[in-house]
């Protein structure tokens, strides 16, 4: 068995022996192809870095005369755009010079026009020339409109008739008309006409015509007489009124019944503080002299809230002082709702008042867009009802609620002092009964 063993592992040493060699020589083979290979490669790395080092450098020169010509190209594109720039400018110089001469010659149409001034825009006309020829006649014409003339004419009285005389032009924004019937300054009437002034200025229109000129002269100052001027009106308490709308009448009603219940609250507060210092000294001289039992008899005749607190106490006087205190309490709760009656809703008046100036204001101007919206803004006139509610309402809104805002606290605190002085009274009283008794 032993010699067995031994030669089978004879035979498998003998087997790895012969193994081993073999892969010897076939490693050595492999590393001697790759070893070769490795020298091959490393000659063909050589090769391409110096053909990729030339190709390298023969780019670099293109691309640095690239650059260059770049270079020398941005200049000359520059210097080309300075020069389109420069084209520009002296294009747009041009040409807005002639769009500003072009309407500057229809301005001076349009404006001259009024005054029968042609004013040549055909294409053949040179516009300066037109410009040239529009400012001397804009010259003289302020020169004539700038002086005061005096021409026959017509010019309507305030009663609408005619009256014929000389009009004396103050420039082109005022005049003066003198005739047999009514010398006075003049307003638009429309159409170029004028109507004599609702003012008194019949001596100013005299002196005016014979250049003995007032300190103080009474002139109307005009736009134009294409539009007719309304005559000066003074505006009364009901114009007023009535620009509050419906909203401000409402205000008015609410401050109207408020000074009724402060009227009405100002009764009752007097009634019920009535007699108050009469009403205690009797009592007190009373029980003082020990005949407390006449007191009632002694108030019986005196009304008002003071009297009925001082007959309750009276007719408790000889309970217990809880007692007592809770008498007078009652009485005096009792007779609060009475002298505190209307208080509150006057103060309700008062809160409420400037809430409804302040609805009005947005009715107003509700309105007043609206009318925007179909008219626009031409002609103020339109919009002044809307305006005129919305200002108004909230005036009328602060003068009923200041008022009674201010006239509700201070009845307010003549009512907690009434209110005080017939409780001290009571318990005053109540204290002497208690010391006499005593």
């Amino acid at each position: 068995m032993k010699f067995f063993i031994l030669s089978l592992m004879i035979a498998l040493s003998s087997v790895t022996n012969l193994m081993a060699d073999e892969l010897s020589d076939a490693y050595q083979k492999e590393y001697t192809f790759l070893k070769a290979q490795k020298d091959e490669l490393t000659k063909r790395q050589i090769k391409e870095k110096m053909f990729q080092n030339k190709e390298i450098t023969k780019v670099q020169k293109k691309v640095s005369t690239l650059q260059t010509k770049y270079v020398n190209l941005s200049e000359t594109v520059k210097t080309y755009e300075t020069k389109i720039e420069k084209s520009n400018e002296t294009l747009n110089s041009k040409t807005s010079n002639k769009e500003i001469t072009h309407s500057v010659v229809i301005q001076a149409k349009s404006l001259l026009g009024d005054y029968n001034i042609n004013v040549d825009e055909s294409e053949k006309a040179v516009d300066i020339d037109v410009m040239r020829k529009a400012f001397t006649d804009a010259s003289k014409l302020y020169k004539d409109l700038s002086s005061i003339n005096t021409t026959k004419g017509k010019f309507y009285l305030v009663d609408g008739t005619t009256a014929k005389g000389e009009i004396i032009k103050v420039g082109n924004v005022a005049a003066y008309g003198i005739s047999d019937k009514v010398s006075a300054a003049l307003a638009p009437a429309g159409n170029g006409e004028y109507k004599a002034w609702n003012v008194e200025t019949t001596a100013d229109a005299k002196a005016f015509k014979n250049n003995d000129h007032f300190k103080d002269l009474k002139i109307f100052v005009y736009e134009n007489l294409d539009k007719d001027i309304e005559y000066a009106k003074e505006k009364t308490l009901q114009d007023t009124l009535d620009g509050g709308g419906t909203i401000g009448y409402i205000i008015l009603a609410l401050g109207l019944f408020g000074v009724i219940l402060l009227i009405i609250r100002v009764i009752l507060l007097t009634k019920s503080g009535s007699n108050v210092k009469l009403i205690t000294e009797i009592v007190v001289n009373k029980v003082e002299s020990g005949k407390a039992d006449e007191a009632y008899d002694a108030i019986l005749n005196f009304k008002g809230s003071t009297a009925r607190v001082i007959r309750a106490t009276l007719r408790n006087i000889n309970k217990e002082r809880a007692h007592i205190e809770d008498i007078v309490m009652e009485n005096l709760l009792n007779e609060s709702s009475n002298i505190d009656r209307f208080g509150n809703f006057v103060l309700v008046l008062a809160a409420v008042a400037p809430l409804l100036g302040l609805l009005g204001t947005v009715t107003g101007m509700i309105a007043t867009f609206d009318i925007i919206t179909e008219f626009g803004t031409g002609d103020p006139k339109l919009l002044s009802g809307g305006i005129s509610e919305a200002l108004v309402t909230t005036m009328l809104g602060l003068v009923v609620a200041i008022p009674l805002l201010l006239l509700g606290n201070l009845l307010s605190g003549w009512a907690q002092n009434i209110k005080d002085s017939m409780e001290r009274s009571a318990l005053h009283i109540v204290n002497i009964f208690e010391k006499q008794k005593a």
